[in-house]
């Protein structure tokens, strides 16, 4: 018949779920402790536990040798000889096992030490049991209840273990009640110092599976397969799905009749919001689907190899296709695998531009060309920097008064000679040679004095006379008048000299 500290010993077992052999080694090694505390001594002790009578002796022991040259420590040898007055059947080469006093000289001291043994290794052979039943069961999902709440980690009783489910693994949705049933995801199982050795979560998107598995008994027997799952927990949820029977919705074989099916799984999941799409092998037309509820326009291969696409949208439709804080298209890329930039047509449209204009060769026009800039007015522009006529164009008229020497009628004068330099080149009409000569200002414009200031280069007068003048020059000569030389018309040259 069993003592009763044995039966003590299977009872804690039962409780604790480990091996009554384990309680036993833990009671006897902490008698060793307490008796090599007791002793100061460096022998090798060995304690015993007698299932029937419930006592528990220590031993030294030593290991028996044929000769005294062969003892090397004295606190773990001893010769045949000497073990054979002790025990008259040892043997050379077995053990000597020597009693040592327990009962009655073990006080206090040795047996608060001797409970701390206990507790350790029982609390060792604990974990090590909750961590081999629960290392192949990660990733399933397992009914718990909520034992209590400590902060914000939530324990769970799992069966024959606790789990705790912290702050990132719990929906933002939820909120728990102690003893309230739940379903959660074991994530991973570690073996901890203190507490629980299983961590479960509500967040992970295994626990969508499972449920989906539960509610639809297509993907229960293989008819649909879950491809892809992409969730954001307490938001959204993107899952995509297949079907092998090509007689079987694959999206509405999960959504049931009148949505029954889905919408109890979103009461599981305290309303969050799930989006069944159907899978395809194509990553463009996956990603068309991904996106919804946003029409697409087009989608794009960047770069297969490094799984990049890129997404054209109306204008109208680029905040839903991107969802709130970037969760839609954010969720679409996880489902896919893919990195998607979404871009709208506007935004398309600037790009190819800004293309195009990078391929054309850039025009670089001196300002020279340009008719109706005195070399005077070139200067000072070349000095403030501005040396093309394309750069002249994108200032404005106050950056045109800042340059020193400029002031806004000269600013109207420079507007002008730009618009009219681009005004011939668009038209095709070449440029007036007079013009173009770079002479000085034309009769009637403004000018640049030495001292800054403007002043008229001709009046308006002596404007008429000039052009009179060159009408005059421009009419037909009679051949009559020059056939005649003029005998004072020409001198040569000796003819000078010998007057002179």
């Amino acid at each position: 018949m069993a003592s009763e500290l044995y039966n003590i010993i299977e009872g804690v077992s039962r409780e604790k779920g480990i091996d009554p052999q384990i309680v036993v080694s833990a009671v006897e090694d902490a008698i060793v402790v307490a008796t090599r505390k007791y002793y100061k001594s460096q022998e090798n002790l060995r304690a015993v536990l007698d299932k029937d009578t419930g006592k528990i002796n220590a031993y030294a022991v030593k290991a028996i040798v044929e000769n005294p040259e062969q003892i090397e420590d004295p606190n773990l040898q001893v010769t045949v000889d000497q073990a054979r007055k002790l025990d008259p059947n040892a043997e050379a080469g077995g053990e000597l096992l020597i009693p040592k006093v327990t009962e009655g000289i073990l006080g206090r001291i040795a047996a608060q030490l001797a409970k701390q043994v206990i507790f350790q290794k029982v609390r060792e052979a604990e974990r090590d049991t909750v961590y081999n039943e629960y290392i192949g069961h990660v990733n399933e999902v397992v009914n718990a209840t909520v034992k209590r709440i400590e902060g914000p980690d939530v324990i769970l009783d799992i069966g024959k273990a606790e789990a705790r489910m912290g702050r990132k693994e719990q929906s933002r949705l939820e909120s728990f009640a102690v003893g309230e049933r739940v379903r959660a995801v074991i994530v991973r199982v570690e073996k901890a110092s203190k507490g629980p050795g299983v961590v479960v979560s509500r967040a992970a998107p295994e626990l969508v599976q499972h449920l989906f598995q539960t509610e639809v008994p297509e993907i229960y027997d293989g008819t649909v397969v879950i491809r892809a799952i992409a969730r954001e927990a307490g938001e959204r949820t993107k899952i995509a799905v297949m079907s092998k029977d090509k007689d079987v919705d694959a999206v509405g074989a999960c959504v049931g009749m009148k949505g029954m099916r889905v919408q109890s799984i979103i009461r599981e999941l305290r309303g969050e919001k799930i989006d069944i799409i159907e899978y395809h092998e194509d990553a463009v037309t996956f990603a068309e689907k991904a996106l919804q509820p946003a029409k697409v326009s087009r989608v794009t291969v960047v770069d297969s190899g490094e799984k990049h696409l890129e997404v054209v949208v109306d204008d109208t439709q680029l905040s839903l296709a991107i969802g709130k804080k970037g969760q839609n298209v954010r969720l679409a890329a996880k489902l896919l695998g893919w990195k998607i930039d979404i871009k709208s047509e506007e935004e398309k449209r600037q790009e190819v531009e800004q293309q195009m204009s990078a391929m054309l060769p850039q025009s670089v026009t001196p300002l020279e060309n340009v008719p109706g800039l005195g070399e005077g007015l070139v200067e000072k522009l070349n000095a403030a920097g501005v040396t093309t006529v394309e750069s002249l164009a994108d200032m404005t008229p106050e950056q045109l008064e800042a340059i020193e020497g400029i002031g806004p009628k000269t600013v109207e004068k420079i507007s002008i000679a730009v618009n009219n330099y681009f005004s011939s080149l668009e038209s095709g009409e070449p440029v007036a040679a007079a013009e173009s000569e770079g002479s000085e200002e034309a009769p009637g414009e403004e000018v640049m004095a030495a001292d800054g200031s403007a002043e008229v280069a001709e009046s308006a007068a002596d404007a008429d006379e000039h052009t009179a003048e060159v009408e005059a020059a421009a009419e037909p000569v009679d051949a009559s008048e020059t056939a005649e030389p003029d005998e004072n018309a020409e001198v040569t040259a000796p003819e000078k000299e010998e007057k002179s």
